[in-house]
């Protein structure tokens, strides 16, 4: 029988550590616990690695299950191989073991927290890579009929951070299968700071175990990699998506600018247009390492609301709406937070 216990904190066991208690905890290790835990409850929030959560004040008034079923599995196929991993497999220990391996597709998403179940949910995704890229199946519990279902990649429906997974409690994800190239040089890296850290051109490939290296490099200059000794890494990472606008929304920002002013912008699907939700939140006014009261920005990195020490769901979520106000009304972009916000 699946373990519960009572009254559980909820904050030490996210990144950005904030959050009430959970009246009911389980930690399941196997699809059967799994099933047996959200027969005991109808009030259930599945809870995986905490690095892209926010939990209010007041807790969970139910039962918070915590995904660890774990197992990895990889067969060799000729020119690549497939990998199995558990959802509650650190997601960068597999990105590691799949680099020992020679097998490229991963290695841009080094140093990611958190576990390989949530990455299908929001599309996980960083310089350049995303892993729709190489997932071949999700399996999920269909909480609805208590039986396992398998997802195909267009049925995942996988867009930018987001999946038909995101926002859904109906599918607990179980496994994902990623469908990964064996080589021991990176696949063509497509984003120009990494490119540049590496000293190649944009599109070009690099050794794996050096495409990984400055990966977490880059990140952990920006506090976003989890380090008990950096503060400015308290947080869920980026707090808020890259903005895609259409065409009138981006007439809109460049008549609100001097005409001087070089705008970040990459090319999205439909002739949309991809903003640095970073350098919107600068261009607002707002300066790295800006803190009210026991919250703040990050030192490092614009995207990162930082919790200093003690702070409250309240402060953060205030800091958060206060940047929102400030970039619509200055800028004319609406900023939409990436982590779920219980």
């Amino acid at each position: 029988m699946v373990a519960i216990e009572s009254d559980v904190p909820l904050a030490p066991k996210t990144t950005l550590g904030i959050g009430g208690a959970a009246r009911r905890f389980a930690r399941v290790g196997s699809v059967d616990e799994l099933q047996e835990a959200l027969r005991s409850d109808d009030n259930v929030l599945i809870l995986g690695g905490g690095s892209n959560i926010v939990i209010g004040d007041a807790g969970w008034d139910g039962l918070v299950v915590q995904i660890g079923m774990t197992g990895i599995a990889i067969k060799h196929e000729g020119d690549h191989a497939i990998v199995v991993a558990g959802a509650g497999e650190n997601w960068d220990e597999l990105v590691a073991q799949t680099i020992d391996e020679g097998l490229a597709g991963l290695e841009c998403l080094s140093g990611i927290p958190g576990l390989v179940g949530a990455t299908p949910m929001q599309n996980v995704g960083a310089y350049g890579q995303e892993v729709a890229d190489t997932i071949e199946r999700v399996r999920v519990l269909d909480r609805r009929t208590g039986e396992l279902v398998d997802f195909a990649p267009h049925a995942c429906q996988f867009a930018y951070r987001t999946s038909v997974f995101k926002g859904r409690t109906r599918w607990v994800v179980t496994e994902v299968q990623f469908r990964l190239p064996r080589s021991r040089t990176s696949m063509p890296l497509r984003y120009p700071e990494l490119a540049r850290g590496l000293g190649i051109r944009e599109g070009g490939r690099a050794p794996l175990a050096e495409v990984r290296e400055k990966v977490i490099a880059l990140r952990r200059g920006k506090g976003m990699v989890i380090d008990p000794l950096d503060p400015e890494s308290r947080s869920v990472g980026s707090f808020f998506m890259n903005p895609i606008v259409d065409k009138h929304a981006l007439e809109t920002l460049e008549e609100k600018l001097d005409a001087s002013t070089t705008i970040p912008l990459w090319p999205a699907d439909a002739g949309r247009t991809k903003l640095s939700a970073a350098w919107l939140i600068e261009r607002a006014g707002f300066r790295k390492g800006y803190t009210v009261g026991r919250v703040g920005i990050s030192k490092k990195h614009a995207l990162a609301i930082v919790n200093r020490g003690g702070a409250s769901a309240r402060e953060v979520l205030a800091l958060a709406t206060e940047i929102q106000d400030r970039v619509r009304d200055k800028l004319g972009i609406e900023l939409v937070p990436e982590p779920v916000i219980v």
